[in-house]
């Protein structure tokens, strides 16, 4: 079943959101060749405490830390970790906060220095699918239409879209109905209704889309080792432009 949301709950999601999106600048202030990303989990969790939220990551299935980082080749969940960021590199970094009882969900992925151009495309892609999927964030479209426009345009550039994870509904908890894969023919799923809260985000690999977890039953990875690139923010669809809430 999928919740809808009166207008103040949507609200209070975007008090979240605003936060998790505070977050998102203090990594991008602290992301540095050299630092580690356990260092920047430790600092978006004390940040989130301090502004009486819950790092909503944490404890989530058992998963041991408030962010998820994944460098390189890690698409999603990566742990973070004491190795330290070197230059070239990139770095998918996955926030949530849970704050007066509602998630905000949001991830970007972070250059450390100068990056390649394949990196720099990558990076550039996998945000634009997002907004070219949003187009169709409305309460005229079908769920899949997001799906469509955001694997259309990812692989008009060159890249592949990861199948085995999608997005999801968001609201009390961080994933409710429904799923929202970042591929598929336009015209499916259910009609978008105002109220609909809905975390997208597409996962673009450089190489194929086939991934692989890793021994820790958490950290995804492309199978050809190739990087890969996370881009998402929880969006409400209103009765007009989709609202983005984890934006300052």
């Amino acid at each position: 079943m999928i919740i809808l949301k009166t207008k103040r709950e949507i609200e209070i999601m975007r008090k979240a959101g605003r936060l998790v999106a505070k977050a998102h600048e203090l990594v991008r202030n602290n992301i540095k060749p050299g630092v580690t990303t356990k260092e920047l989990d430790r600092l978006v969790e004390e940040f989130l405490k301090s502004q009486n939220a819950i790092p909503t990551f944490k404890g989530y299935n058992g998963f041991p830390f408030s962010i998820c980082a994944s460098v390189n080749e890690e698409v999603v969940h990566g742990f973070p970790s004491d190795r330290k960021l070197v230059e070239g590199d990139i770095v998918s970094v996955d926030i949530g906060a849970t704050f007066e009882g509602y998630v905000g969900d949001s991830a970007k992925t972070f250059s450390v220095g100068e990056i390649n151009d394949e990196k720099r495309c990558l990076v550039e892609a996998t945000r634009q699918s997002f907004y070219e999927g949003i187009k169709f964030a409305k309460t005229d479209y079908r769920l899949s239409d997001i799906s469509h426009a955001i694997q259309s345009y990812a692989e008009s550039k060159g890249f592949s879209v990861v199948r085995d994870f999608v997005g999801h509904g968001v609201g009390k908890k961080m994933h409710e109905s429904p799923q929202i894969p970042n591929f598929g023919k336009p015209g499916k799923g259910p009609r978008l209704q105002e109220g609909m809260v809905l975390a997208i985000e597409p996962m673009i690999n450089a190489g194929v889309y086939n991934v692989k977890i890793l021994d820790n039953d958490w950290t995804v990875v492309t199978v050809d080792g190739k990087p890969s690139a996370h881009y998402e923010h929880t969006v409400a669809i209103t009765d007009g432009e989709p609202m983005l809430l984890t934006v300052l």
